[in-house]
């Protein structure tokens, strides 16, 4: 799916850097369930739906609910008139959401390509880019999260064997002080061996 997006930039939401290298955007998109949410925090029928769709994600990726996250992503695609206005209606959403910059004219081949004519708009799409919904917007509505079971089953999605991005920051983190201990304790037991050589040797001495 990072296909979709190569060479593009993705905002994380709330978050100043970009999601632009294609190991970032493997990261984020591989081997998932990719939503593209057409929307706008100004229209009223989004006003109704977006709390909706807010819900559906946590429930099937906040670790409160669920023991693993889904392999479920989302690119939140605006229609807002100004970047201020994305921003606001982003904070309100799940950090995990993805957006493409405000103004970027990708939006346009997008809506293109997916036959969006009016939002709110949830394009379902496979892990190789194939349309598993052209708009979930009532699905959602209807079934909540009881719809993904369907959309994975369509998708085919390889069982995941790869950490989640706050797993894996722990992981990397570990993994580089983990030598720096290990390192430590050869020293310290190194030193208490000599320690316990030299005590022995007194001992013997002293008899």
């Amino acid at each position: 799916m990072a296909a979709l997006f190569a060479g593009k930039a993705l905002v994380a939401n709330r978050e100043r850097d970009a999601v632009e290298t294609e190991r970032e955007l493997s990261l984020a998109l591989e081997n998932k369930v990719l939503l593209l949410y057409f929307g706008s925090g100004q229209c009223p029928r989004c006003r109704r739906f977006s709390p909706l769709l807010k819900e559906f994600f946590v429930r099937l990726t906040d670790e409160f609910y669920v023991e693993r996250a889904s392999q479920l992503g989302l690119v939140y695609v605006s229609r807002d008139e100004t970047p201020e206005q994305q921003s606001a209606f982003l904070r309100t959403m799940p950090r995990r959401w993805l957006a493409l910059p405000f103004g970027d004219a990708f939006t346009r081949e997008l809506e293109l390509r997916f036959a969006v004519s009016e939002v709110p708009a949830v394009v379902v799409l496979k892990p190789n880019g194939e349309v598993i919904a052209g708009n979930a917007v009532e699905e959602i509505q209807r079934l909540g999260p009881a719809c993904f079971r369907n959309w994975q089953e369509a998708a085919e999605l390889v069982d995941r064997n790869f950490l989640l991005a706050e797993e894996f920051d722990d992981w990397a983190s570990r993994s580089i002080t983990d030598p720096i201990r290990r390192l430590k304790y050869k020293l310290d037991k190194t030193a208490e061996g000599k320690s316990k050589g030299k005590r022995r040797e007194e001992g013997e001495e002293s008899s």
